[in-house]
């Protein structure tokens, strides 16, 4: 359970927040990017004190987490870009 939070929850999470905060795709999706790495080198650590897995684990696992928060921050973008349209009626 905790992989799956940690590889697919909290970088969807990431993506949220981070489109929400800066409602810019260019430095939401940046974000985004930055915060699902910290996010799983941060988990890597806390969650295994004994050192068997380091950065080097979370350096090969992260590009999954990334693609995930920023697809997140995008596809959170286009809905929101979706909802202010307006269409005049002609």
């Amino acid at each position: 359970m905790k992989p799956l939070v940690i590889l697919v929850v909290l970088p969807i999470l990431v993506g949220i927040a981070a489109e929400m905060h800066f409602r810019d795709t260019r430095r939401a999706t940046l974000a985004a990017a930055l915060g699902a790495a910290l996010v799983v080198g941060v988990c890597v650590q806390v969650l295994d004190p004994s050192n068997h897995w380091n950065w080097l684990a979370a350096i090969l696992v992260s590009p999954l987490p990334i693609a995930i928060a920023v697809v997140a921050a995008l596809f959170l973008y286009g809905r929101a870009r979706m909802r202010r349209r307006r269409h005049d009626g002609a």
